[in-house]
C-alpha cells in the first residue's frame, strides 16, 4: 500500500477516534443518569410496593441496560480502531524505511 493511502487511511482512522471518544463520552453521562433514574424507580418500587412502580423501575433498568450495552460496544469499536490505527502507524513506519 502507498504511503498516501496509508496516511490517508491513518487520518481517517484518528477522526474516526475522535468521534468515538467524544461519543463514550456523553454515552458515559447518559449511562450515570440512566443508572441514578433506575435506582431511583427501584426504591421507590420497594417503598410503594405498587405494580406500577414495578413497571417503572423494569422500564428504567431497561434504559439503561440498553445504555450499557451501547457503550459496550463504542468501546469495542474504539479497541478495534486503536488496533487498525496501531496496524497502520506499524505498515507506515515499514515504507518509511
Amino acid at each position: 500500500m502507498s504511503r498516501t493511502v496509508l496516511e490517508r487511511k491513518l487520518s481517517s482512522a484518528t477522526r474516526r477516534l475522535k468521534e468515538l471518544r467524544e461519543e463514550l463520552a456523553v454515552v458515559d453521562e447518559q449511562l450515570a443518569s440512566l443508572a441514578d433514574d433506575a435506582d431511583d424507580t427501584r426504591l421507590r418500587a420497594l417503598v410503594s410496593e405498587t405494580p406500577l412502580a414495578g413497571r417503572e423501575h423494569h422500564e428504567a433498568q431497561r434504559h439503561a441496560d440498553a445504555m450499557a450495552r451501547h457503550r459496550s460496544d463504542v468501546v469495542a469499536r474504539i479497541e478495534a480502531l486503536e488496533r487498525s490505527q496501531d496496524d497502520l502507524l506499524d505498515r507506515l513506519m515499514a515504507e518509511v524505511r
